[in-house]
């Protein structure tokens, strides 16, 4: 299958050249009939075993991803984009050879009748291949080496130490194994049956305090088990105390449907021998089937924000006052400017006696973003840095000159075809740069898919399963596949421009090097995000590569990519055609039912959903948060506005406009993180502890009564009055207020 293979430990290594050693290297770029540069494993730890894979089959032998798009059948497109690519390549080849025939004939009629049999055999050869895309005169571009420098590293500053709000409990026992947690006979059967060998530290660090019923704030690097870590604790609890009635004890929350799925199908692997019950709740997913299933009352329930919501608020049996345990996932994306609104909901409707587990692999340390979940002395667990990578990790960079912006595709396309291709993951800035990238490098000739957001979630779960089966070799995406989704054997990551913050930067490059494997991730650099590069080489582990392609590779694909500009404006064409029918034969149905039944319809669900913002609400809040257009064109400098008035004018955008969009929209996200990170915090669930201010003018002593100020006084005067006991005139005056009430001194005397 040319997969990579498991070296033994009776096998010769061989000597790897990229081991850093030396200053400046050459790396080949594979050739058109290699499978790209080789792969080290990186050392074991014995955290891992060889044979250790993350899991996909589920309790019942159903792939979780095959589970939920069971649902999703019916609502596929009429065709996908790859037929019509397929559709343009074919029509742009019978072109090519009808000319080629023609300047045949002009030149020698002679030769007329061999030329038509070349061509005619030619024909019966397989369409796809790759090797017919090029011609002899571009096989020099294929041969030619990148070179790789090391990138020289700064000292780093020392980090600020921790604030008092945490409890810090980082450091765990090395050699706690998993029968040394006290965990039960079903959940060891489940890690004995998962492949599981040694715990990973952010395990052996969070499983014990989380056994205990402490908050947890933790942070650990990208693939290093987190699921497992908060999953086993709470598994353990529901299974040492069984439910009395069907009833939610524990909510996950996650930011994205597709993680929410993994984590899923991760949960039932670790239930399997065990009575516990599990839900999922994610948006695209049919919604009656949820309803059903949360009227039963699950012990553990999956869900992304926007769906519980829904759910909260339309299905009257379900609420979240016994919920014991709350998770989230993400944590930090979960406590974003984004989820703001929805988070603040589901925390008012849950219960305010529970434990509440944050985890991440940039995990925030702000207090007042902590505060907002209402966390109850957190107990710290930071195994690695927020801004750490996977250890086995190699970072690479390619800089882009200041008037060289519009050869980003060309860059991407040519390590795509020389270098990387397979297993490999592209992130962009946009959903438009996605969707073009998938047709660029669909007619190239390359198997791709993309993941989006404007994609139907049929269409993302498929991506998905395909890239995970190796139907296709590069999976396009936006950040939303960057946060927590674990696929296996993704070799390489390619950042299409510098992604928002270092935050999103690690979770993107975090898609490979995962379980103790070695990866690659490869960024294009421009000179607007150098500063980036420059705190991410600051923290680095280990050296930093740069990668130099040669210019007249650059030149010959971006040559190539402007040939193909009227193929990707026919791909577009034909799908808007197909979108624009969509939508007719829609309204044609709609009217056609109305006219059969004779009453207008109040939606395919009957009444309309109820939500806890209004509609104008929902509207006001997301033109505020935005990254669009007019977002742009409103706010910051002129230069913007000037840029963003100039492209819409015009109907084709040339590549450095393309580029320049995209490297705008990550500043104004960066911009807006800052000025929000600069801005008073509002009124929290846990008020912080300020002094109160003193007020203007002379202070009013507080009166105190005679009880109190004998009571409290414990001067040296006052106790040795004590012991004497009342004085005459204590006495008198005692005796005349008890004799205006009517009582005896005697017998009623305080003393």
């Amino acid at each position: 299958l040319g997969l990579v293979g498991t070296i033994a430990e009776g096998d010769v290594v061989p000597v790897d050249s990229e081991s850093g050693d030396s200053e400046d290297e050459e790396v080949g770029p594979g050739g058109r009939g290699s499978r790209g540069p080789g792969r080290r494993r990186g050392p074991s730890r014995g955290v891992f075993s060889d044979e250790f894979v993350f899991g996909e089959a589920e309790a019942g032998g159903e792939d979780a991803w095959t589970a939920a798009l069971r649902q999703l059948r019916g609502k596929k497109a009429a065709t996908t984009l790859d037929e019509k690519i397929e559709k343009v390549r074919q029509k742009r080849k019978l072109q090519e050879k009808e000319a080629k025939q023609a300047k045949v004939k002009d030149e020698d009629a002679e030769a007329e009748d061999d030329q038509t049999k070349k061509e005619c055999e030619d024909c019966s050869r397989d369409e796809e291949d790759v090797e017919s895309e090029y011609s002899l005169d571009d096989e020099s571009i294929f041969t030619k080496a990148d070179m790789v420098k090391v990138k020289e590293k700064r000292r780093s500053k020392k980090g600020e130490e921790a604030e008092s709000f945490f409890e810090d409990a980082s450091q765990y026992d090395d050699n706690l194994s998993f029968q040394d947690m006290n965990l039960s006979r079903p959940l060891l059967k489940a890690i004995t049956a998962l492949g599981f060998k040694q715990p990973t530290p952010i395990q052996k660090a969070c499983i014990p305090v989380g056994l205990l019923g402490k908050d947890i704030c933790a942070c650990a690097a990208t693939g290093t088990g987190k699921t497992a870590a908060f999953i086993l604790p709470v598994l353990e609890r529901l299974i040492y105390k069984p439910r009395q009635a069907p009833i939610t004890r524990v909510l996950v929350l996650v930011p994205t449907r597709e993680l929410g799925i993994q984590v899923h199908s991760v949960t039932k692997q670790l239930a399997q021998f065990s009575s516990v019950t599990t839900c999922l709740a994610v948006g695209g997913l049919d919604v009656k089937t949820q309803e059903a299933a949360l009227r039963s009352g699950p012990d553990i329930l999956i869900a992304t924000p926007g769906r519980l919501i829904d759910h909260l608020h339309n299905c009257p049996s379900f609420h979240l006052s016994s919920v014991e345990v709350l998770i989230l996932d993400e944590a930090d994306r979960m406590l974003d400017e984004y989820f703001e609104e929805q988070m603040k909901e589901i925390i008012r409707l849950c219960s305010h006696h529970r434990q509440t587990m944050l985890f991440s692999a940039t995990m925030t340390e702000e207090v007042k973003d902590l505060a907002s979940v209402s966390l109850k002395n957190p107990v710290r667990i930071f195994v690695n840095s927020n801004t750490d990578v996977a250890p086995f990790l190699r970072q690479e960079f390619i800089r882009i000159r200041p008037n060289r912006e519009g050869d980003r595709e060309a860059i991407v396309t040519a390590l795509l075809t020389r270098t990387f291709q397979d297993h490999v993951m592209l992130f962009t800035q946009t959903k438009k740069q996605a969707h073009r990238m998938h047709i660029l490098l669909g007619l190239m000739g390359l198997r791709v898919g993309e993941l989006h957001g404007n994609l139907s979630q049929t269409q993302r779960l498929e991506s998905l399963r395909r890239f995970k089966d190796e139907q296709i070799d590069i999976l396009v995406a936006t950040d939303v596949a960057a946060r927590g989704l674990d696929i296996e054997g993704v070799k390489t990551v390619i950042n299409f421009t510098m992604p928002n913050t270092i935050k999103h930067y690690v979770h993107r490059v975090g898609r490979t090097a995962r379980a103790g494997k070695a990866g690659r991730s490869v960024s294009l650099v421009g000179e607007e995000e150098r500063k980036m590069l420059k705190e991410i080489v600051k923290t680095a582990k280990t050296a930093v590569k740069a990668r130099i392609l040669p210019q007249d590779v650059i030149l010959k694909f971006r040559e190539k990519i402007e040939n193909l500009e009227k193929d990707i404006y026919a791909v577009l064409c034909l799908e808007r055609e197909e979108r624009e029918m969509q939508q007719s034969e829609a309204q044609i149905n709609k009217a056609k039912k109305q006219l059969e039944t004779g009453k207008k319809e109040t939606g395919s669900e009957g009444l309309e959903r109820s939500w806890f913002q209004t509609r104008e609400e929902r509207k006001k809040e997301k033109l505020a948060k935005a990254l669009q257009e007019f977002d742009l064109a409103l706010r910051g400098k002129k230069k913007r506005k000037k840029f963003v008035q100039d492209t819409q004018k015009k109907a084709q955008m040339t590549p450095e406009e393309r580029s320049q969009f995209e490297i705008l929209k990550s500043q104004m996200y960066a911009e807006r993180l800052a000025k929000r990170n600069r801005r008073a915090k509002r009124a929290r669930a846990l008020p912080e502890e300020e002094p109160a201010a003193a007020p203007a003018g002379p202070k009013k002593k507080k009166k105190v009564s005679v009880f109190d100020e004998e009571l409290t006084n414990t001067s040296r005067k006052a106790l040795k009055q004590y012991r004497a006991g009342p004085s005459f005139e204590d006495r008198k005056r005692l005796g005349i207020a008890q004799r205006r009430k009517g009582g005896n001194f005697k017998s009623k005397s305080r003393y």
